[in-house]
């Protein structure tokens, strides 16, 4: 395969010096002066950005291949649809971006290596597969890879109301939902893409990985070396903890010292879904270390609030449930679901009538439902997150944002007025290169050679995503009305502003999430209609999340050089290609599989466990959220807390105002809030492996030995998230039970198949 010049060799010196940072003494991010004779420790933003993955561009890189769109149908139809199966699975696998770089690669080899150069063929192997291709793919099988959230929608309108609306109304309401996020989120590309601040640290090992495997030299060839061993060594390995010895999940003395204590168990263990806190068990599977984040690519800042956060968290749980607070005593440690006050799992169906509303004589006679009081904290702790986001961004990142409002004066629309041309198609995309490019990213330098997909495109999808949104909420029966869909549309669009740019700027925020504050708003707005709060969760919650994958894939492409309108025509088509493929797999397994997806259990095929959830949240908040939430009630400090969050970062920054010296900048508030409530659910047994990676890689390493960091830190990230999920992915058919029945390791003193891998005491 043909290679360009390494940027690690020569050409890169330049960009090194150029953007060479310098400590700040006294700093903790300070060097030591150990491995420091040549490249200085990575500061900001741009040091990363220009230091670690390349800047180099070779405009004769064509993504426009036959080739290229073939393997992207291909992964996108196959992304798309495992999403929609797993979504009606009852464990969920994922296609991750690092999964796609890999078998995207791997295709594309083999295409560029055995398809002959001639003839017909020739379309399917034009040249070297390039990087280009490479990213055109990735963003475009990317878009498709997820179950779409109208499909949630969907299928809890044919499960649980017996409505099924027709097949036009349902895959224009697919691609309105899907496409109204990236038109907004296309419209802010100059605050949340182009700017250096905006780093999207995720994405740093996929371009790692990228950049190692098509770029020449010496220094790139042991790059890949160091790639293909970690690789290779991580993805045997994790055949152990995945399959053979599930105690390497989470391995606590203390569980194995009591496993018979109630209160041990709680606190000590983690290794298995809800057990415990898992405070001190050691993880050494990568899959759960890493999960959702990468503890090599986040930042130190935004780190060390996570794990104030994250200390906050354990006392917090502790003493809510050993202090009986909402009787949360009476109910499981950890749970997520509705409970009668006895801790029995609560009966939604007994409180709904025949039209599937909420019944006050019949809430009468069954009473109130109760949440488990972990899950009350992640409440409250995520809507202090969400409230604190808006006020904290407001206070150290107004400059970042000011684009955002500073354009809504007469000036500004007059000029708009007088530019306006409604011939879109024929906008040429060209744009003004400023006569000082120092101050602009440089990777976003490199691209303003190529056309852009102007705003037009994206305010077009938008427009024309509301115009059919507002129509498919009639034709769908969604009991929404007109003006709470506009509140639900404005009020994604002022979310994607501030929690697109703190995912951009710390990688954290993508875990944040605004679907129960959507949730809560929808609820006091149409009490009493679940099917209404669905709906506008919908249209609001899903916006901003598809407005974040956008932005965050057009980061990818920016990286990669790959041109704009090619990225804009990968996301496009994976989008609306997985939306069709999510509606016809939904209506299929709906069609052969309805009475196991109603019922509680399921099997171990298919499972209901999705929809039951979503319909559950709908009822709770939709039909219960004035009896439960509202002043005076049991929870109404989770509404409340929003107040409280709007606050919270003030000190922080008074502090920091009159007494600079005690780095009160140093602190996100909104992560410390969100993390509060972290450890509601799932395995938490890598909690504590998380921050010694963490720490280990973006303090020590990068301050100890920058030389080392910036070379294969994210490379190092890349390999270990790949070798794993191929891995975990192949396991999950062969033995997990993706593919059917499952085939579990026989039970030893390593796989406690008959209750928690650790060995702490199995609480029901």
């Amino acid at each position: 395969m043909e290679r360009v010049s390494s940027f690690n060799d020569e050409k890169s010196i330049d960009v090194k010096e150029k953007s060479k940072s310098y400590c700040v003494n006294g700093d903790v991010e300070t060097s030591t002066g150990e491995d420091t004779d040549e490249i200085t420790v990575l500061q900001n933003e741009r040091d990363i950005a220009t230091h670690v993955i390349s800047v180099d561009d070779d405009p004769s890189l064509n993504p426009w291949t036959f080739r290229a769109f073939f393997i992207g149908l291909g992964l996108s139809a196959f992304g798309g649809s495992l999403a929609q199966i797993y979504y009606f699975k009852p464990q969920t696998i994922s296609v991750s971006l690092m999964f796609l770089g890999i078998i995207s690669y791997v295709i594309g080899l083999a295409m560029e290596t055995f398809i002959p150069r001639h003839g017909l063929l020739r379309y399917l192997n034009p040249g070297p597969f390039n990087k280009k291709e490479n990213a055109f793919i990735i963003i475009m099988a990317s878009a498709a890879a997820n179950s779409a959230l109208a499909t949630e929608v969907l299928a809890v309108q044919r499960l649980y109301y017996n409505i099924t609306p027709n097949a036009v109304s349902s895959i224009f309401l697919l691609f309105s939902s899907q496409l109204l996020g990236y038109g907004i989120g296309g419209l802010m590309r100059g605050i949340l893409l182009y700017p250096s601040k905006m780093l999207y640290p995720g994405v740093l090992p996929l371009l790692s990985m990228l950049d190692a495997f098509y770029y020449d030299g010496i220094a790139t060839r042991r790059k890949l070396k160091v790639f293909y061993f970690v690789f290779t060594a991580i993805f045997i390995w994790e055949l152990f903890p995945e399959w053979i010895f599930p105690l390497l999940t989470g391995v606590s003395i203390f569980c194995l010292a009591a496993p018979n204590n109630a209160a041990v168990s709680r606190v000590f263990g983690g290794s298995n879904g809800n057990e415990g806190l898992g405070l001190l068990s050691l993880c050494f599977d990568w899959q759960y270390i890493s999960g959702g984040l990468n503890p090599m690519t986040i930042p130190l800042k935004a780190q060390l609030s996570s794990f104030i956060g994250y200390i906050l968290c354990m006392v917090v749980f502790v003493a809510v449930f050993y202090n009986n607070i909402w009787e949360s005593r009476n109910l499981p440690f950890l749970a997520q679901l509705l409970f009668y006050e006895n801790g029995t799992v609560y009966d939604q169906t007994l409180i709904m009538n025949s039209n599937y509303e909420v019944d006050p004589t019949l809430v009468a006679e069954q009473g109130l439902p109760f949440y488990a009081g972990t899950w009350i904290v992640n409440l409250l702790a995520m809507n202090l997150a969400l409230a604190a986001t808006f006020t904290h961004l407001l206070l150290w990142n107004k400059d970042d944002l000011s684009a955002a409002w500073t354009w809504i004066n007469m000036d500004t629309l007059r000029s708009w007025r007088a530019n306006f041309d409604w011939k879109f198609w024929k906008h040429s995309g060209e744009r003004e290169v400023p006569a000082n490019t120092e101050d602009l990213d440089p990777h976003y330098r490199e691209m303003l050679k190529y056309p852009d997909a102007p705003n037009s495109w994206y305010f077009l999808t938008f427009v024309l995503s509301f115009i059919v949104g507002l129509v498919v909420i009639y034709e769908t029966n969604s009991t929404l009305p007109w003006w709470g869909f506009v509140i639900a549309v404005l009020l994604g669009a002022v979310s994607i502003l501030f929690f697109g740019a703190l995912s951009a700027i710390t990688g954290i925020a993508e875990s944040f999430s605004e679907e129960t504050l959507v949730q809560m708003i929808a609820g006091y707005l149409h009490n009493g209609r679940p099917m209404a709060n669905m709906f506008f969760v919908l249209y609001s919650y899903n916006t901003v999340s598809q407005a974040m994958l956008l932005l965050r894939d057009l980061k990818i492409a920016q990286y990669a050089k790959l041109p704009p309108r090619a990225a804009f025509t990968a996301q496009v088509i994976g989008t609306l290609l997985g939306a069709v493929l999510n509606y016809m797999l939904m209506n299929s397994i709906i069609d052969s599989q309805r009475e196991i997806l109603l019922s509680v259990q399921g099997t171990n095929i298919w499972s209901g466990q999705q929809p039951q959830s979503y319909n559950s949240q709908a009822i709770a908040w939709g039909g219960l959220a004035h009896e439960l939430f509202s002043y005076g009630q049991r929870y109404q400090w989770v509404p409340l807390s929003y107040l409280i969050g709007l606050v919270a970062p003030l000190p922080f920054w008074i502090i920091h105002r009159y007494w600079p010296r005690l780095r009160m900048d140093y602190y996100y508030t909104p992560i410390i809030c969100a993390y509060i409530g972290w450890l509601c659910v799932g395995i938490n047994s890598s909690i504590l492996a998380y921050f010694a990676v963490a720490f280990l890689s973006q303090w020590w390493l990068r301050t100890r030995y920058p030389r080392w960091f910036t070379k294969y830190n994210y490379l190092v990230g890349a390999a270990l998230d790949g070798g794993t999920q191929v891995m975990v992915f192949f396991l999950s058919f062969a033995v997990q039970g993706a593919a059917g029945a499952a085939h579990l390791f026989p039970a030893w003193w390593g796989a406690n198949q008959g209750g928690n891998y650790d060995r702490c005491s199995y609480l029901n």
